[in-house]
């Protein structure tokens, strides 16, 4: 995985082209550390994606802003030690957590496994397994309550139908602004 560079609106940009075979559209993500990550299908040109790329360079060069912007303000640097250090203290706090807002859903999960991941807060998976980064430790109580929520209602509905977000809200009615919220936070931690 190579990183390579375009011009955007007269800004040099780095950016990560990858193809997957399971992929049916092109996808742009920005980074948090402002690089661009191109996902595109198997069959996919890079000058297909590139002039993709400058269609949307309005958009990309205002999410890197932004990036830039947030890592000026605020930066946790984690690490293997640190999550070593930290997985237990948040296995505890979150299973304290799951009982808790489990007690209004009485939902039933197998196994709670807390991970060091880069993309994603947390996940439910098919068999009723709940994964938890353990970044979350450094979110407020209200962000960390909603990623647990959320998950929590997965168990139930695994989608983000109206149904689950109506599960969602019996305990965490102001979801959409922490949803808002915690994706600024998650940007800035990643």
């Amino acid at each position: 995985m190579k990183t390579k560079k375009i011009i955007l609106n007269g800004e040099e940009t780095a950016y990560i082209f990858r193809r997957y075979k399971l992929s049916k559209r092109l996808k742009l993500i920005v980074q948090s550390d402002a690089t661009i990550v191109v996902s595109a299908p198997i069959l996919f040109s890079e000058k297909r994606a590139e002039k993709f790329m400058h269609e949307k360079s309005n958009w990309l060069l205002a999410r890197i802003k932004f990036f830039e912007q947030q890592n000026d303000k605020k930066e946790i640097k984690t690490s293997r030690a640190d999550y070593l250090k930290q997985k237990e203290k948040v296995r505890k706090i979150i299973l304290e957590k799951l009982k808790k807002f489990n007690e209004h859903y009485n939902f039933e999960y197998k196994r709670v496994s807390i991970r060091n991941q880069k993309t994603r807060w947390g996940s439910c998976s098919q068999q009723g397994n709940l994964n938890f980064n353990y970044r979350l430790i450094y979110l407020s109580d209200k962000l960390f309550d909603y990623v647990i929520v959320h998950e929590l209602c997965h168990l139930k509905e695994m989608n983000h139908s109206l149904r689950f977000w109506r599960l969602v809200a019996k305990t965490v009615p102001d979801y959409k602004a922490i949803r808002r919220e915690l994706k600024k936070e998650g940007l800035v931690l990643f």
